[in-house]
């Protein structure tokens, strides 16, 4: 997520201010997704770290196009139909690992409620795949809420990621406006627990953003029920406006407060707290799991 509004921008605090720039790695790794023609969460989400990411050699991929049947207030990835899903993906995104050498895979995807599975099985096939090709690489994937679909989580599940992630995204009252109206905090407390049931020698993820209006207390009920779901990692980070159109920023949290924030996760049974301006749910992933 960034900001695209000028005045919005010379309104940042000085912990916020972050210089962009291209390098020679970024412009390789863009053209080797564009040549297999495929996406990035990293682009499409207007992401600030992306060019300290792609200079890293890291990226999100996102697989089942870059269409989402839902409009959430806070993300700028583009709503409408999606394109039917292409079989030979899963071998694309392998070789897009294989080529960037990732030791840490991230695959995340748009939310296709237009499928009856929600693309789960595609999720597997694509796991698998990078498995295939890249067996020293572990898999991170963040997922969408399958509408709580027991058995499309264990689909997923069972194809084995060394994590498994999906976002709550923001604390429970403010689920309704920050999130699409087919959204549900209480659901998404479900999956996590269910992917915690299903991979018990595997790791589960969650994280949210703060900036929106929630209160301090919210984001410690927040951080409960992630521990109570059985969540290893959480990130929390500092929502951005992507674009005009989108939720407004309510307030510029500190460094010192996501700080609070980290002890707090931690006292309450969550093994990996990574709290920041710029944290997003995918952001460092691999030093997460180290």
């Amino acid at each position: 997520m960034g900001i695209s509004d000028n005045n919005e921008r010379q309104r940042l605090p000085e912990w916020l201010r972050k210089s962009g720039h291209a390098s020679h790695s970024a412009h390789e790794i863009k053209k080797g997704l564009r040549a297999r023609g495929l996406h990035t969460v990293c682009e499409e989400a207007h992401c600030p770290n992306m060019g300290e990411c792609f200079e890293r050699g890291t990226a999100t991929i996102m697989i089942m196009g870059d269409t989402c049947t839902r409009s959430c207030g806070f993300c700028a990835v583009k709503t409408g139909v999606p394109t039917p899903l292409d079989p030979s993906e899963p071998e694309r995104v392998a070789a897009q690992v294989k080529a960037m050498g990732l030791k840490h895979a991230v695959i995340t995807s748009v939310t296709r409620d237009d499928l009856a599975d929600g693309g789960a099985f595609h999720f597997a096939v694509t796991i698998a795949a990078v498995k295939a090709m890249c067996p020293g690489t572990s898999i991170e994937v963040l997922t969408p809420d399958f509408m709580g679909r027991e058995g499309d989580v264990s689909t997923v599940c069972k194809a084995r990621p060394d994590i498994f992630n999906h976002n709550i995204e923001t604390v429970e009252r403010l689920t309704p406006s920050v999130r699409d109206k087919r959204a549900s905090y209480r659901r998404s407390l479900e999956v996590l627990s269910l992917a915690r049931k299903e991979l018990p020698q595997g790791r589960v993820k969650s994280g949210l953003m703060v900036g929106l209006g929630e209160t301090d207390r919210e984001v410690e009920s927040a951080l409960l029920d992630l521990a109570k779901a059985g969540c290893d990692i959480v990130t929390i980070g500092q929502y951005l406006r992507p674009a005009k159109g989108k939720l407004k920023v309510a307030v510029y949290i500190t460094p010192e407060i996501f700080q609070r924030y980290e002890k707090i996760g931690l006292k309450q049974g969550i093994k990996y707290m990574f709290c920041g301006p710029f944290v997003r749910s995918s952001y460092m992933a691999d030093k997460a799991l180290l």
